[in-house]
């Protein structure tokens, strides 16, 4: 007899008009796309601290250095961190805030967005003054 592994899936969150509201990965991947199409050759990378992972993947990646809050995206060019949300229901929390205090007061940039058209909006406001 094979052993069976359950699914957990996240509810999927529906606008009023009933569109289902993107998660912060479409957001994230449609930003990354974006920019790298409008500002090349300035590089973007992401950090990839939020994703559910087994304990011991998360102890072994965080003796490697990797640090809850660190904001989803740095363009390095311009020490700009961007911290991306869901367009509706993402919240920032503590620790982020502090990581985001901590970049600030070292002379970095950091951009909260509310999903990928906040977040072009923003980054191309940051763009433009630099």
């Amino acid at each position: 007899m094979g052993t069976r592994t359950s699914v957990l899936r996240t509810p999927r969150t529906r606008q009023p008009t009933g569109e289902r509201i993107r998660t912060e990965h479409e957001e994230q991947r449609e930003v990354v796309s974006w920019f790298r199409q409008t500002y090349r050759p300035r590089r973007i990378f992401a950090i990839p601290n939020g994703e559910q992972r087994s304990r011991t993947t998360g102890a072994r990646l965080k003796a490697e250095g990797v640090s809850a809050g660190v904001p989803d995206l740095l363009v390095p060019a311009h020490c700009l961190w961007i911290e991306m949300k869901r367009s509706q229901g993402g919240k920032v929390s503590a620790v982020q805030k502090e990581w985001h205090g901590y970049l600030n007061e070292i002379g970095h940039t950091v951009l909260v967005c509310y999903g990928a058209a906040d977040a072009k909006e923003k980054i191309g406001e940051f763009m433009r003054q630099v």
